[in-house]
This record gives structure tokens, sequence and C-alpha cells, in this order.
């Protein structure tokens, strides 16, 4: 942002980003704007928690509450994405989430996103896989964030991170999200992919597409233009992935996945499917942590008071944030055969979405849930990576990005100061983050 534009009164970072009018995905759906109701007012058998709106507008969190001590096992009749179940304690969440035999992530039955696929246009990827295909696939990739490679990777984030935090206009405001969230995972993931680093925001984009097809500031031509871009960001990758199939083998993704004996022989399609896991994987969900950290802070301030007093909870601090963030709100499975649960009946091909972002405040299992505690004890039982074989491939390198992100703030700023709301999401799976204004005030 030039300097000269920095002291008018009207501050382009200020200006909060435009959300157009849509028509509602679903009868009974909120327009754009439309009050959320409270939970307290609505008949609990007819909850359905997907409609974009209530989570744009932040207003999801009495209905989970009241879903965990009313109905912890709701089933949800009618829904833009079909009939689906809503598990909201942490128990039964994991429970399920380890329960691969009866729960499917396979994109055969549906995949982990409520819904079903475009039928034309199917993205096999390995979470959303049985075994043994899933570790076969997951197994390939693994040596990028292996942690050799985190140890490589190390200073390569630290000075990127120290780079970009010395470019701040410091004492200006300026979009967190764009200038620091979105610019640091981008960095990030095109060195995991080895992809053209000055066309790095190609894998923002794609990212952003992948999970708004209905979302009209983002993928205003719909389907169309979403499958158009989707198969841009294929013959990308399908040209990468010959070429370094032709190539002796290097620990990027593209390269891992083009030599890797269960991987090599891939479909286009799958190919697809697994680009677009790792990229929403590593993009959407530290960038959203990254801006979730800065929010927090200024929500709890007696926290970054103590954050202050002691840098060295950054790492637990880390954990919190992902816990109290919850960058995935939920993932999907499907029944593979009838399962008794809260006396209940989930019947073979129900799609069950498993409310991460629920489980992560239950008060069963959680202590002051709803509060952000740097130093809480138990942060890292959280369950925003998922558990059991779904566990989030690359969460190490993750928590390794936020901690780093952290350490370098704390040498130069002696706060960063968050100026009005943050512009949310709209949609209930990627849970995060489009605009959050801010400015960094020198030590």
């Amino acid at each position: 942002m030039a300097a000269d534009t920095a002291q008018s009164i009207e501050h382009p970072a200020l200006k909060r980003p435009k959300v157009s009018d849509r028509e509602p995905l679903h009868p009974g759906y909120l327009r754009v704007g439309d009050p959320v109701p409270p939970a307290s007012s609505l008949d609990i058998e007819t909850f359905d928690f997907i409609d974009p709106e209530i989570w744009r507008q932040g207003k999801y969190w009495d209905r989970l509450e009241r879903l965990r001590n009313e109905d912890p096992l709701h089933f949800t009749p009618d829904s833009f994405a079909g009939p689906y179940w809503s598990v909201t304690r942490y128990e039964d969440i994991m429970a399920i989430d380890i329960d691969h035999a009866r729960f499917s992530s396979s994109w055969e039955h549906g995949g982990i996103t409520l819904g079903q696929p475009l039928e034309d246009f199917e993205m096999p990827m390995f979470i959303a896989m049985d075994e043994p295909r899933h570790a076969e696939q997951r197994r390939t990739v693994q040596p990028a964030v292996a942690p050799n490679m985190l140890k490589e990777y190390e200073s390569l984030i630290r000075s990127r991170t120290q780079g970009l935090l010395d470019s701040i206009p410091v004492g200006e405001p300026f979009d967190w999200v764009d200038r620091v969230s979105i610019e640091l995972t981008t960095m990030m993931l095109a060195t995991l992919f080895d992809y053209p680093f000055e066309r790095r925001r190609d894998l923002t984009r794609w990212s952003d597409v992948a999970t708004n097809m209905n979302n009209p500031d983002i993928c205003p031509g719909g389907e169309e233009q979403w499958k158009r871009e989707m198969m841009e960001c294929l013959t990308t990758f399908m040209g990468l992935f010959q070429e370094r199939g032709a190539m002796p083998e290097k620990n990027d993704l593209i390269s891992l996945l083009a030599h890797g004996e269960k991987t090599r022989n891939m479909t286009p399609m799958e190919l697809l499917g697994n680009v677009i896991l790792l990229i929403v994987g590593g993009n959407d969900t530290t960038r959203n942590s990254m801006t979730g950290s800065v929010y927090a802070l200024n929500k709890f301030p007696s926290e970054y008071e103590k954050l202050k007093a002691d840098p060295s909870l950054i790492p637990n601090m880390v954990s919190e944030t992902i816990r109290w963030q919850t960058p995935l709100a939920f993932m999907r499975r499907t029944a593979t055969e009838d399962v008794e649960m809260h006396g209940k009946t989930i019947k073979k091909g129900d799609q069950i979405a498993m409310w991460y972002v629920s489980g992560n405040r239950d008060e069963r299992f959680w202590d002051r849930p709803n509060d952000y505690i740097i130093d809480r004890k138990d942060a890292r039982r959280h369950i925003s990576f998922g558990f059991g074989i779904h566990r989030c491939v690359g969460n190490r390198l993750a928590e390794l990005q936020l901690q780093i992100l952290w350490q370098e703030i704390m040498e130069r700023f002696s706060h960063i100061e968050v100026l009005d709301e943050p512009s949310l999401t709209s949609g209930a799976f990627v849970k995060g983050y489009t605009w959050m204004p801010v400015i960094c005030h020198p030590k």
C-alpha cells in the first residue's frame, strides 16, 4: 500500500468487502443480512446447520450448544445437501472418527463434505478413501512433511516470515488476512508443490473456488465456472505431474505423487482430487488459524498480556488457537451399516457431519470451552486435525508455521490491534476470515 494513501481518513484497508445478495440455496434459508433467529426460538426437529448465512454472521454457537445438550445425535431431514445427521459431542465425534469400518469417508460413498458430488465430476482423494488405498496414497506424500523436511523448511519459513513482517506498514491499517495469512500460507504451499513462485496466488484462488461453488463473490458463474477453474487447475498440475515423473524424484508433493508406486498411474481426476485436498488442507486451515490467533488475543486481552510476559507459551498457544478457531467446521462420514447411537439408528448410506467446531467447545470435555486460554493444559487434545487414520497429514507443519509467525511477531511489535470485527467466510465447511483490518504497533 502506498504511503501517501495511508494518511487519508478513508483508508482502503478499512473498507469491508461487499457481500453480494444471492438467492438462498434452499427454501427457508436466510438472505444476506437477514437477522439470524436465536436457537431458543427454533424447533429443534428442523435444525439445519448448513445455511451459509448463519456461518457468515457467526451465529451458530447457540445452535451447537443446544444440540449438545438436548439432541447430541440430531437428524436434519431436509437441507441443501439432503438429509444428514449431526454429531456434536467430543466423545461421540472421536468414536465415529476412529470407526472407519462403519463410517466411511470414501468418495464412492460421497466423500468428506455434505451433499452429493457432481455426477460427472467426482474427485477421488486419499482423505476420501478407505483402507487400504487411503494408507497407500497417504504414505506417498508423507515424506514431504516428515520431521527431516520440517527441519529443512524451518529456516525458509522463518526468513520469509521475517521478510514479510518487515515489509508491513507499522502504525498504519492494513488487511491482515490478505497481507499476512494468505501470503505466508501460499508461499509455503508453493514450496511444498515446487510450484512457480511468482504464480503462487493461483493456489489461493483454486483453494477458494474449490470450497465455494455456490458463493457468487468467489464463483459468480456457479457450477460452470467452478468446473472450468477446476479443469484449469488439473491441466496445470497434469503438466507438472508429467514433467516431474520424467525427472529424478525430489521431495515436493507432485514429484512424490508422480514417482509413487501407488500414485504414478492415477487418473487425471484422482490427481485433481489429491491436489485440491493438499491445497485446501495446507491453505485454508493455516491461514485461518493465523488470523484467528490475532483476533483471539484481541478478544481476550489478558491472554495477550500473558503471552507478552512469557513468549515460551507460543507452542501451547498455537494448539489452543487451533482448538478455539477450528478452521474446518466439520467432516462428513457415510454409514456403511446400520449403527445405534443415543437410542437412534443411523441407517446404512446416511451422511453424518462430525462437527469438530462443536466438539472443541464441548462443556463435557473442556473447562471454560468458549474462552481462549493460551496455557490451557489439554489444548493439544483438540480435534481440529481429525483423529485416527485421517488425522491431518501436515499438522506438524501447520503448527511450525504458526509458532514461527508468533515468535517473529513478538520480536517486532508491542501489539497487533484489531480495528473492526472481521468478515467471516460464508459456508459451513471452511470456518475462517475474509478480511480483518489491523494496526501493528512497534516495540
